[in-house]
């Protein structure tokens, strides 16, 4: 059976005991909003299943925050033992407090890359080629706290534009995740949506990753009705982070773990991670530092 809490619970729940204890007998991984619930619970099973033995816990617990926000109160809270974050939703968590986890390890695209792009979808049949197109019209949002869905292109596409966002789109929004915001443009709500892929690979098979290539991969989104009409510069690709003062044994077994994942158990790396990578590759927060700049500037925090 799959365990779940919300972080709230959670939350209540750790105030009783010691952050060791917790760490040595439960280990809690958030996992990000902007997907369907139960799909990202039955992607992430197979860590409830496997990482017990293997990192020597009592149990593994998933906690599935509704949006991003919820996994980065969760990890300034120290309620969470793991997550994978983009890099805009691990800086938000630095800038609150640079001594609240570690990024470790982040993937690899097929063509060694350690980025994926920020995708801009509108329509097949809305009449709209590029971006400049798009001028007057609805922009759609993922998430505020996200990298390629947010942050990289409010910060890149006015610097293309030469005019404030505002100033170009009649109207923007935010549409609750990325899959939510694929599924606007698909029902004419928005124009256009932001959203993240590889970029590398077959374009009517997703790319080789990310949330085009999930909503492909589940029968969502047929890329003949979507035409890509912006592609951000490369952006890093987003950390697996752990709580900073995680025991230490528990933390060295989980790397090594995930690590060995893409050749020990392939379904569950491409499960977890939503499409084809390499593998791991260990990164520290140098790695993420110009996004970090980038959202201090931007958001403020």
């Amino acid at each position: 059976m799959i365990a779940i809490r919300s972080i709230a619970a959670a939350a209540v729940a750790v105030a009783t005991l010691s952050t060791s204890a917790m760490a040595l007998d439960t280990f809690r991984v958030g996992i990000l909003g902007g997907e369907n619930e139960a799909d990202r619970l039955r992607n992430n099973q197979c860590l409830v299943d496997l990482l017990p033995a293997a990192i020597g816990v009592k149990e593994v617990k998933l906690f599935p925050a509704a949006d991003y926000d919820g996994v980065i109160q969760g990890l300034l809270g120290g309620t969470l033992d793991y997550a994978e974050l983009g890099a805009s939703g691990y800086a938000a968590v630095y800038l609150k407090n640079a001594d609240a986890v570690d990024p470790i390890l982040t993937t690899e695209q097929t063509d060694g890359a350690t980025g994926y792009h920020s995708l801009m979808l509108a329509r097949a049949d809305s009449g709209i080629e590029n971006i400049e197109d798009m001028k007057g019209k609805h922009l759609g949002f993922a998430d505020p706290n996200s990298t390629s869905g947010f942050l990289v292109p409010s910060v890149a596409l006015p610097k293309e534009l030469g005019m404030e966002l505002d100033e170009y789109f009649a109207e923007t929004s935010f549409n609750g995740g990325h899959e939510n915001n694929v599924l606007a443009v698909l029902d004419g709500k928005i124009d256009a949506g932001v959203t993240w892929s590889s970029g590398v690979g077959e374009y009517a098979d997703g790319y080789t990753s990310g949330n085009v290539r999930k909503m492909v991969d589940k029968g969502l989104l047929d890329m003949e009705d979507v035409k890509e009409i912006w592609r951000s510069p490369l952006i890093p690709n987003g950390p697996i982070v752990v709580r900073k003062d995680l025991d230490a044994d528990v933390r060295a077994k989980f790397k090594e773990f995930m690590m060995n994942l893409p050749k020990n158990n392939p379904d569950c790396f491409s499960a977890i991670q939503g499409g084809t990578y390499n593998g791991f590759v260990e990164v520290d927060h140098s790695f993420y530092e110009t996004i970090v700049a980038a959202r201090k500037a931007k958001i403020g925090g």
